[in-house]
């Protein structure tokens, strides 16, 4: 029974961590390129009372043997990379990814960031900045005077300057993809850092050889979270949750009709 009520808060604890992730989910539904995180679950240790394969007698050995669960612990968050809906704005500075890659991000620090968040500005040179003011690499400088800003799914990014007649190409943005880019660190403002686990950015053109999506222009790519989704799986903890807090209660019952035996 001490086992029972050890296992049963686990399982509780372990849906309750369920719960925030599905609330930050859900809290995310409308930001931009956000990505959504699944918890996943492993089992904790086993408690043999009979190891499997044990002698039995000198001829035999035991088939199954006898082994108790300790209970579950949250073991992972995994970061799911499906494509988010685009929502078209025909702002030629929004941009959207169509497949897999990341814009580069240069923080104040000097360190490099990754978004599918595409929401850019013109800061007051004419660079290319995301809402905080950070700059895209590789950093493209518009013309002050420029009437209007092309860029192509490849990345190839022009510019309209009055007088001329032809558009002038002004830089290419390039994009990062990563070995295992469900291993990039979360450090909000929509911003991803790369990990050991992630690997090192491979950098390429937009639908280039390295796999990388196409951009498209005057469109931003929408949250993955499915709210329907979200709901369903909170039910699912919901219930978990309680079923594991009903274990405790049968469990405390038992331990009251054994102390009354005692009276």
């Amino acid at each position: 029974m001490f086992r029972a009520l050890h296992t049963a808060a686990s399982g509780m604890l372990a849906q309750q961590m369920d719960l925030d992730n599905i609330a930050n989910n859900l809290a995310n539904a409308s930001t931009n390129g956000f990505r959504r995180r699944r918890l996943e679950f492993q089992d904790l240790l086993y408690q043999n009372l009979v190891v499997p394969g044990s002698a039995a007698t000198q001829q035999t050995t035991v088939a199954s043997g006898l082994e108790i669960g300790l209970g579950t612990r949250p073991a992972s968050t995994e970061l799911v990379q499906s494509q988010g809906d685009l929502d078209t704005t025909n702002n030629p500075l929004d941009l959207a990814i169509q497949g897999s890659g990341f814009f580069q991000i240069k923080m104040p620090s000097g360190e490099m960031a990754y978004t599918r968040a595409g929401s850019f500005h013109l800061d007051a040179q004419g660079g290319i900045v995301d809402a905080d003011g950070n700059q895209l690499q590789p950093q493209i400088s518009v013309p002050l005077n420029a009437t209007h800003i092309s860029i192509g799914s490849d990345g190839t990014v022009s510019a309209t300057i009055p007088g001329q007649t032809n558009a002038q190409l002004i830089g290419t943005i390039t994009l990062a993809t990563f070995p295992n880019s469900g291993g990039l660190e979360s450090a909000g403002q929509n911003l991803f850092y790369p990990t050991t686990a992630s690997g090192q950015a491979i950098i390429g053109n937009p639908g280039g050889a390295e796999g990388l999506g196409q951009l498209q222009q005057g469109a931003l790519e929408e949250s993955n979270v499915n709210v329907v989704d979200e709901f369903i799986q909170m039910i699912t903890a919901q219930r978990s949750y309680e079923a594991n807090s009903r274990v405790v209660k049968a469990a405390d019952q038992m331990f009251q009709d054994l102390n009354n035996l005692a009276q």
